[in-house]
């Protein structure tokens, strides 16, 4: 077995960078989140290789950057991200949950050569891996809606009934934080597209996915979000990306197959 081997490869990558990252003084991640996100990572590159790793990656910075626009601000209002911003396990999971589980897929498929309502190998291993990107996207998007929402938006409604709310009330919405949520789930999908893992129409369907996902994901937070035993926030993040994953399937499917 040599460093060729994307398991091996994927354990001594994200080894060394977990180490790196443990050690700096600036942290994102709680040390159970870092442990996490070591077993999250090594099941991308070991599944889909460096591009899933890649594109995982600027999911994690751009949606750690934009948690930190207007922090103070937020942090004032008591709407702040918890910890300061910095993830733990359920942040990890919340967030990329829905990805593992369609890079695992893709692998698993790619062992074998059957198919699959009368898709080849190749085709399913396709949309799975559409709907990666489409899952990551959804969350980018989500991120980027609530975190600049919090910190710019003007005018916040809830969803269900357009009275207005709070700012960083659950369910509701502001134009800016819709605007910033398109921009956030295009920044991913372009992102994805340039290093060759979706194609240009597959950057239209992770914005369409995402938009439809995270409007969703508004219209739980705002009606059954802690009121049922065991949704939590972080199960509402996986149905989110599970969401925008499964939407950007079919879609991948009809227009792109």
């Amino acid at each position: 077995m040599t460093l060729q081997n994307p398991w091996l490869m994927a354990v001594a990558l994200n080894t060394m960078l977990v180490g790196v990252a443990f050690a700096s003084p600036k942290k994102l991640l709680t040390p159970a989140g870092y442990l996490h996100a070591w077993v999250l990572g090594v099941i991308l590159w070991g599944c889909l290789g460096w591009q899933a790793y890649a594109v995982t990656l600027v999911y994690f910075v751009a949606g750690s950057a934009v948690t930190k626009v207007g922090f103070a601000q937020k942090a004032a209002a008591g709407i702040a991200e918890e910890r300061g911003g910095v993830r733990g396990p359920g942040n990890v999971w919340g967030s990329a949950l829905t990805a593992a589980l369609c890079a695992l897929l893709a692998w698993a498929i790619g062992l074998t050569s059957a198919t699959l309502a009368g898709l080849s190998t190749a085709q399913v291993i396709q949309l799975l891996v559409l709907g990666f990107v489409a899952s990551l996207s959804t969350k980018l998007s989500d991120t980027s809606a609530t975190e600049i929402g919090k910190a710019y938006g003007q005018r916040t409604f809830l969803i269900t009934t357009l009275q207005p709310v709070p700012r960083g009330t659950e369910g509701a919405v502001s134009l800016e934080g819709t605007l910033a949520g398109v921009v956030g789930s295009l920044i991913l999908a372009v992102a994805a597209w340039g290093i060759g893992v979706i194609s240009t129409v597959g950057i239209v369907i992770c914005a369409i996915a995402a938009f439809v996902a995270t409007t969703l994901e508004s219209l739980i937070g705002a009606t059954i979000e802690d009121q049922l035993p065991g949704l939590t926030h972080d199960v509402v993040n996986i149905i989110n990306t599970l969401i925008g994953a499964v939407v950007a399937i079919i879609l991948g499917a009809v227009l792109i197959l």
